[in-house]
């Protein structure tokens, strides 16, 4: 739900927005290792943080989590005068979760 509250947040403002040149677009990232998903792991699976954290990561289709400076080189594209033709678009950057596990 709140993937899609960001959709629309995202064309809303895009569509308002665009007659002034501010562009506006939206990340969707997938599971991304963070120290978070450790603290997770540990808080939560005492001895088995290794065994689930391979679990939660094959349920990428392609095979690992994200790394947070691949959603970081996303946003900084956008950020970027390469970028400033594209405004109100989504980016899944998930390991192909939403189009390949179906």
């Amino acid at each position: 739900m709140t993937k899609g509250a960001v959709l629309s947040m995202t064309l809303s403002v895009a569509k308002d927005y665009v007659n002034e040149g501010i562009r506006c677009n939206c990340i969707s990232p997938g599971r991304v290792h963070t120290p978070f998903v450790d603290g997770f792991l540990k808080a939560n699976y005492p001895g088995k943080e290794k065994e689930m954290f391979e679990k939660l990561a094959k349920t990428q289709p392609i095979g690992r989590m994200a790394r947070p400076d691949e959603i970081a080189s996303l946003a900084l594209y956008l950020c970027s005068a390469e970028a400033s033709f594209v405004t109100g678009s989504d980016y899944p950057i998930d390991g192909g979760f939403i189009r390949l596990n179906t």
